[in-house]
């Protein structure tokens, strides 16, 4: 009988626990914790005794370097460039740089300093996107920042910025240059003290666009191959330094019988990267032959030309772009450059380099340079130039080894 009641209790109060349990909504369980996504490896950088010399700064990534002198400081304008996480193409859509940022130093060699931002792309009221390779010139105690950048229609022009000191700040002007288009600008200032803007670029650059003289964006073709190849161009600057004072002329460049350089000639003919100096009373175009590398150039009597071919200042570089800059530094002539050695390959992630001084033949022309040492080692026995074919990503860290078994 007691066996029977305290069953009976029981089963009463199990049941009175179960139906308090339905009675009582049970609260959810917690979500699981979101795992955060793994991080890139940063990429490795290449061994330095690949180098002729090392980079100018490792702070940020940096290329395209224009250098002056001003008051006696070296100034260099770089392009700025960070990991923008777009796949690479051949448009450049993968150099999706939108600010400045400029190095300076008191000698060659000498300690080297990152200044704050110069001039933000929100700060261009036209602009959209792709602040692509600058340049800056003085003028009365004024200094002037050219930048190409995409404006709203997706065209590449020209702005420009002024600003009392050469590190900046720059305030834009509120349109881009009348008649300017394309990248690449770079200012020279000629012993008379007029200054001309040489530009252009092809593919991501659009020059091929402007073939007629007017934008024709739907033709994106190349001239054939056994046509004159397309010109960069050339516009002498206002008194104003913010406008053409003329509409651009091309920049012709010519072989050694006087004929242009042909469309098809890759190892010659211009593709972007324009800059201009001068040295005993000759006037250098030097300029990068983009998909075969090279940074080459040519001479000419004028600042408009034309110019005669002569050869290359600089062979390829680690990375696919090479583009640089030539300024007289207290006598002597120095080539500034990028490569992409502080991410080993990475073509978007490239940085400037320590200078390096040329040496002129007596005739005037110019001794070529090798800075990536370790391709010029692969191909020693090798009469014929070896694209280095950089890597477009960084490699995938090595897997860490298993540990030894315990004695």
């Amino acid at each position: 009988m007691q066996r029977h009641i305290l069953v009976a209790a029981t089963s009463i109060a199990t049941s009175t626990l179960f139906l308090g349990a339905c009675a009582k909504k049970e609260e959810p369980p917690p979500p699981p914790p979101v795992a955060e996504e793994a991080k890139p490896a940063a990429p490795k950088g290449a061994d330095p005794a690949q180098f002729l010399t090392q980079p100018l700064t490792s702070e940020i990534f940096t290329a395209d370097p224009s250098a002056h002198v001003f008051n006696g400081k070296i100034y260099v304008y770089p392009s700025h460039d960070f990991d923008s996480g777009i796949p690479s193409d051949d448009l450049g859509n993968q150099y999706a740089m939108k600010d400045y940022q400029v190095l300076s130093m008191d000698s060659i060699g000498g300690a080297v300093t990152v200044n704050p931002v110069a001039l933000d792309i929100k700060d261009v009221p036209w602009a959209k996107e792709k602040m692509w390779a600058p340049d800056a010139a003085e003028k009365d105690g004024k200094y002037y920042l050219y930048f190409p950048v995409h404006d709203k229609q997706d065209v590449f022009r020209i702005g420009a910025a002024v600003g009392d000191s050469p590190v900046g700040p720059f305030k834009a002007q509120p349109e881009a240059i009348k008649n300017s288009f394309s990248m690449d600008p770079a200012v020279f200032k000629d012993d008379d003290g007029k200054y001309y803007m040489y530009f252009g670029g092809l593919w991501g650059g659009q020059l091929q666009h402007w073939k007629t003289g007017k934008h024709t964006p739907q033709d994106d073709s190349q001239p054939a191959d056994d046509k004159p190849a397309l010109f960069p161009k050339v516009a002498r600057l206002d008194d104003s330094m913010v406008e053409f004072a003329e509409k651009p002329k091309d920049v012709k460049i010519l072989d050694e019988k006087g004929k242009p350089l042909l469309s098809g000639d890759h190892d010659r003919r211009f593709f972007e990267a324009s800059w201009m100096h001068k040295y005993k009373g000759n006037y250098y175009f030097s300029y990068s032959t983009g998909d075969t590398h090279f940074i080459s150039y040519a001479m000419g009597k004028s600042p408009y030309g034309p110019f005669t071919y002569k050869g290359h200042i600089l062979m390829p570089v680690l990375g696919w772009t090479n583009h640089h800059s030539i300024v007289e530094v207290n006598g002597k002539t120095y080539l500034f450059y990028h490569d992409t050695q502080l991410s080993n390959g990475v073509n978007h992630l490239r940085n400037v380099k320590q200078p390096i001084e040329l040496t002129y033949n007596e005739d005037g022309t110019i001794q070529a340079v090798d800075a990536y040492l370790g391709d010029s080692i692969a191909a020693a026995s090798d009469a014929k130039w070896v694209d280095p074919a950089p890597p477009a990503a960084p490699a995938e860290p090595a897997a860490p080894a298993a540990p030894a078994p315990a004695n």
